[in-house]
């Protein structure tokens, strides 16, 4: 039990963040007997996590009875990721990894995918190309929902979202991590009405961007960790778009009809929807105050 490795992402996130006792905290210092316990019964070969890791899970290349080469995905039940074992079934492998076993007990997900994962689409194309991967990889994702589905809306996402910012801007230091206040305010309430303003709803990633897609053999691109819940498709770009902050301070209108284009969106919609979460995450992330005032005019 002294031999097992823990990811140093996830490692570093609990030392930072979680006091003792806390769930994650418990949850961590349990993963050796969980692992031991879903190797067997899945009658697994392990190989070490991959490094360095995410912050809620411990992932590893593994190998079944029949020599398959495949993915061990064990996580932290936080609220983001609640469903991710669902829509991994609902998609069935068109466009994302494919799940062949999925457990859940307590504070645990467990998933058994199909996976041999190769490089990540941020190091495998340029910053162009991966925009057309990710709008080609939406457009497979984007299905109707399956009947009596499990996920929950967008619309429930944004208004706790919007509810943090709220809690954030409140207490931030006024000099240099807060929007002027007119802004701050029209943002989040965009942010909070327009889900609500959707034509359709289709099944949303809405965690897609290009550390979350892999070269793979079954397909040259395939999706992995996503978050789904069920609302906007305009919505779901905008992940990938704030992984590139380079391009996005520098230009967002031209980013917006970027993928507005390759998605066949409307471009004055995305835009919208861009600076209501460029606000949204704004006091977090104080570069992206810049394209919050160029998105307003």
């Amino acid at each position: 039990m002294s031999e097992f490795e823990l990811p140093r992402n996830l490692v570093r996130a609990v030392e930072r963040n979680d006091d003792a006792g806390s769930a994650r905290r418990t949850w961590m210092a349990d993963l050796p007997l969980v692992v031991a316990d879903l190797a067997r019964g899945w009658s697994l070969e392990l190989g070490r996590p991959f490094q360095p890791g995410g912050v809620a899970s411990w992932v590893a290349p593994a190998r079944n009875a029949a020599g398959d080469n495949l993915v061990l995905k064990v996580g932290w039940r936080h609220d983001e990721a609640l469903h991710e074992a669902d829509g991994l079934r609902a998609w069935d492998g068109a466009g994302a990894v494919r799940l062949l076993d999925s457990w859940v007990v307590g504070e645990t997900s467990a998933l058994l995918l199909a996976c041999e994962p190769g490089t990540a689409l941020s190091q495998g194309l340029q910053p162009r190309e991966q925009d057309a991967v990710v709008a080609g990889l939406l457009h497979r994702l984007w299905i109707e929902p399956p009947v009596s589905h499990p996920f929950r809306s967008l619309q429930s996402m944004c208004d706790w979202w919007a509810d943090e910012f709220d809690e954030k801007y409140a207490a931030a230091d006024a000099r240099g991590r807060r929007l002027d206040p007119g802004l701050a305010r029209m943002g989040i309430e965009l942010f909070r009405c327009l889900p609500g303003t959707a034509q359709h709803t289709v099944l949303l990633c809405t965690d897609l961007h290009p550390d979350n897609v892999l070269a793979a053999r079954r397909e040259p691109w395939l999706v992995i960790d996503p978050k789904p819940y069920v609302g906007d498709p305009t919505y779901d770009p905008l992940q990938h778009m704030l992984n590139f902050p380079d391009r996005l301070v520098a230009d967002p209108a031209a980013f917006v009809r970027r993928m507005a284009g390759l998605l066949g969106l409307d471009a004055e919609r995305l835009r919208n929807w861009l600076f209501a979460r460029c606000v949204q995450e704004s006091v977090d992330q104080p570069h992206l105050h810049s394209a919050v005032i160029e998105l307003a005019q």
